[in-house]
């Protein structure tokens, strides 16, 4: 009787403390040898030949806490019947092809039937497994290489997922992403990567990231950057999208979907946000998007898009202990999530922006300090809501105007996401920054090292805003992220 096992693998070059710790044991079993596995684009089966055996294994299941219940369905000998290359295609997931032989050996099999497949792939693979007991479970070590590359695994099975769950984290490993030998395979060898780009429609910048999703489900980024075209110009007198600002926006879209195709993305997803919440023409904008270049912009909710940047913002930082804020400040609105780790107990959006207290105080120049206290008290009021509120224990921002902020304290000739993100900025900060925007014209800001040229006019307004929630919520500080909701975005559309 065959009995599925439960079974956990991760792959790296070094495993800190698990490889001292099975270091410690005496193997059970050591094996060298030299495999086929045939992987495919569209399916993660487990098909691979070893002393001329074709072995078939098929996933079962998926826990909860993610363990992969895999059985042994076939075992054959070279070689193999048409009907049992029929059932490993079908386990594939690719299209039977009219065979031409009642019986293939493995020779036949790759270069008449996977070999013209583009979606299929054999690759020759050598291990050098060492095998363990630990904790009522089989452990294997494993030295890989698979073309001209090279990796490590460590695996762990058993018939009890309790025991593999314990065994793992007892290697101190159950916080790394649980990845199949067939997915890893296919990541280590580059096949079957998929490609898709995001773009994120702000009142004052349009951002695009685009990446590429390896088999085992890691993101690798090609492409992320924005572009301010200042969609919102206009919007609060006349409520109303205007045309040159539209023109730009649209112009900058359509480019950026011309790349994501370039690249061979398989799918773009848009978003709009409180530009287009706003605007009584945003549907023209949206439909003028699509026939430009084919893509469809979704205007969503103030409180999607906190929801979307607060899981961005806790992705990419370490866990806080207690409570945390994470805000989001753009060309139209602010948004405010509240939560512990990843959980959200409060979001909404206010309908604050740089771009609207930029046009409505004129501060895109040089202002006297008169003028800059009543812009702060219009802040202040618009900002009430957070008004009695506790301090958090973390205060994330996230968006063009604090990540300009941050790339002004650090002098970055060169735009720097390593730098910036994860930075501080302080009272101090703020208020020298408040400042230094205020005394110059928008050339003169241009000027200044780190600062975005294009955000030369909005910046100051967007220094307020920050200062402004620093100041309520009674921090000293916050913390800086480079990510935004286009991150989230990207997996939550394209990420299974």
């Amino acid at each position: 009787m065959i009995v599925p096992r439960w079974e956990w693998r991760t792959f790296g070059e070094q495993f800190g403390a698990a490889d001292d710790r099975l270091s410690e044991l005496s193997p059970t079993r050591v094996d060298d040898s030299d495999e086929v596995y045939i992987v495919s684009s569209r399916s993660d089966a487990s098909i691979k030949v070893r002393g001329g055996l074709l072995d078939v294994k098929r996933l079962e299941q998926v826990s909860d806490d993610g363990l992969e219940q895999w059985r042994p369905v076939a075992k054959a000998e070279f070689p193999i019947a048409a009907t049992d290359v029929a059932d490993v295609l079908a386990a594939l997931d690719v299209v039977v092809p009219a065979l031409a032989r009642d019986a293939y050996n493995l020779d036949e099999l790759v270069d008449e039937v996977v070999r013209p497949s583009a979606e299929l792939l054999p690759v020759s693979v050598h291990k050098l497994r060492v095998h363990y007991e630990l904790g009522g479970c089989m452990a294997e070590l494993t030295e890989v290489r698979a073309e001209s590359q090279a990796t490590r695994t460590i695996a762990v099975e058993a018939e009890d997922p309790a025991l593999v769950r314990t065994a793992v984290e007892g290697l101190g490993l159950w916080s790394r992403r649980n990845v199949s030998f067939p997915r890893g395979l296919k990541a280590l060898v580059g096949f079957g990567a998929r490609r898709y780009g995001v773009v994120d429609v702000g009142t004052n910048s349009v951002k695009f990231r685009l990446a590429e999703r390896a088999a085992d489900g890691c993101w690798r980024q090609l492409v992320d950057r924005a572009e301010v075209t200042r969609l919102g110009e206009g919007l609060r007198e006349a409520g109303a999208l205007q045309a040159v600002p539209m023109e730009r926006t649209i112009t900058a879209i359509a480019a950026m979907a011309d790349e994501a195709r370039r690249f061979e993305a398989e799918a773009i997803a848009a978003v709009g946000t409180a530009g287009l919440r706003a605007a009584a023409n945003s549907s023209e904008f949206v439909e003028a998007v699509q026939a430009r270049c084919g893509v469809r912009v979704e205007v969503i909710s103030g409180e999607e898009e906190a929801r979307l940047s607060f899981l961005a913002a806790t992705s990419g930082i370490e866990r806080v202990d207690g409570s945390l804020i994470v805000f989001e400040t753009g060309g139209g609105s602010t948004q405010f999530t509240f939560g512990h780790e990843e959980r959200i107990d409060e979001q909404f959006s206010v309908p604050l922006g740089a771009v609207g207290i930029t046009e409505q105080f004129g501060l895109e120049g040089a202002v006297d300090e008169t003028v800059l206290a009543t812009a702060f008290d219009a802040i202040a009021v618009d900002l009430a809501s957070l008004d009695g509120r506790p301090t958090p224990a973390a205060l994330v921002a996230m968006g063009g105007a604090v990540t300009n902020l941050a790339s002004v304290k650090h002098a970055l000739v060169t735009y720097d996401p390593g730098v910036v993100d994860g930075s501080e900025l302080d009272l101090h900060d703020l208020e020298r920054l408040i400042e230094l925007f205020r005394t110059r014209s928008a050339e003169e800001r241009r000027e200044i090292v780190g600062l975005q040229p294009k955000r030369a006019e909005v910046i100051l307004a967007g220094a307020c805003i920050v200062r402004t929630i620093l100041g309520k919520l009674g921090r000293e500080s916050l913390t800086v992220s480079d990510r935004g909701l286009r991150h989230r975005l990207l997996v939550e559309r394209f990420g299974s």
